[in-house]
C-alpha cells in the first residue's frame, strides 16, 4: 500500500502518515532495538488475542524504552497530518515489536479499554497506529492486513511511515518468512469518538487547506472554517 492523503477518504478508515521518522532517527531507533530486552508480545494482550500472538516486544521496564517511546511520540504529535486525521486526546505511551521466524498475529480486535502502564489512566482505544521501523525489503511477508467495508487492506510501508486505524478493526500480521520486522504501535483516544466523524472532519480540513492555499482566507473559506469548527464544537469528548 502506498496510499496517501486521499486514503483515509476513500475508506473513511485508514490514513497513511508518511515519513514520520527520518533517516538518523529510524538509525538510532534501529540502534537500541538491538541491544534492547526483548519479551514474550502475549504479557500485552488480553486472553483472547494472545491465542493468536506470536511475536517480541521490547521490555517497558528496559533501559532504552522510555526514550525510544519518547521519540516516536513527539515526532507523531509534530506531524500535521497525523493531528488532523487522528484528533488525539490521550496517547498511549508507544511500544515497540519484532515478528521474524514465522511470527505472526491472526486476526483480532485490540482492547477497546488499555491502561497507560505509567500512570494507571484508563484510554478508550478509537484509534490505532503501527509506524514502520525498517524497509520492507528486509523482510517478506509481515504485511498489516486490515478488515474494512472495502475488503483486506494490506499493508507494508516504508521505513518511517505509518498506518492509523480505528481499533475497532479486525486485523492481523502476515507471518514474517524470512527476515525481521521491526515496528511501534500505540494506540490513542480521541477527541472524536466516531471514526466516520473523524473521516469526514479530515477530509473537510484537507478541502480548506487547498482552498486557502489556493484562494487565500476568503468569506468562503472562513465559512468553511468555521462550519469546521462548529462541528468539533459539537462531536468532541474532552
Amino acid at each position: 500500500m502506498r496510499a496517501g492523503l486521499s486514503r483515509l477518504k476513500e475508506t473513511s478508515m485508514l490514513l497513511h502518515i508518511p515519513q514520520v521518522l527520518n533517516a538518523a532517527q529510524l538509525q538510532d531507533i534501529r540502534k537500541a532495538l538491538n541491544q534492547g530486552d526483548w519479551v514474550d508480545g502475549k504479557q500485552s494482550s488480553g486472553a483472547q488475542a494472545a491465542q493468536a500472538k506470536q511475536n517480541r516486544q521490547l521490555s517497558t521496564a528496559c533501559t532504552q524504552f522510555d526514550a525510544l517511546s519518547g521519540l516516536v511520540a513527539n515526532a507523531l504529535n509534530k506531524h500535521p497530518l497525523f493531528i488532523a486525521g487522528v484528533l488525539p486526546l490521550h496517547t498511549l505511551p508507544p511500544m515497540f515489536n519484532r515478528y521474524e521466524n514465522g511470527g505472526c498475529y491472526g486476526n483480532h480486535t485490540d482492547n477497546s479499554l488499555q491502561a497507560n502502564q505509567q500512570t494507571g489512566q484508563k484510554v478508550r482505544t478509537d484509534v490505532s497506529v503501527t509506524v514502520f521501523l525498517n524497509p520492507p525489503e528486509e523482510y517478506e511477508g509481515g504485511e498489516l492486513v486490515i478488515e474494512d467495508h472495502f475488503g483486506a487492506q494490506e499493508i507494508k510501508l516504508d521505513a518511517g511511515d505509518a498506518i492509523a486505524y480505528p481499533s475497532t478493526s479486525l486485523h492481523r500480521v502476515e507471518p514474517v518468512t524470512k527476515g525481521c520486522r521491526f515496528a511501534s504501535f500505540l494506540w490513542i483516544q480521541s477527541l472524536i469518538r466516531h471514526h466516520g466523524q473523524r473521516a469526514m472532519l479530515f477530509d473537510l480540513d484537507m478541502t480548506i487547506v487547498k482552498l486557502r492555499h489556493q484562494l487565500g482566507d476568503t468569506p468562503e473559506v472562513l465559512a468553511l472554517t468555521n462550519h469546521y469548527h462548529k462541528l468539533i464544537q459539537q462531536w468532541a469528548e474532552t
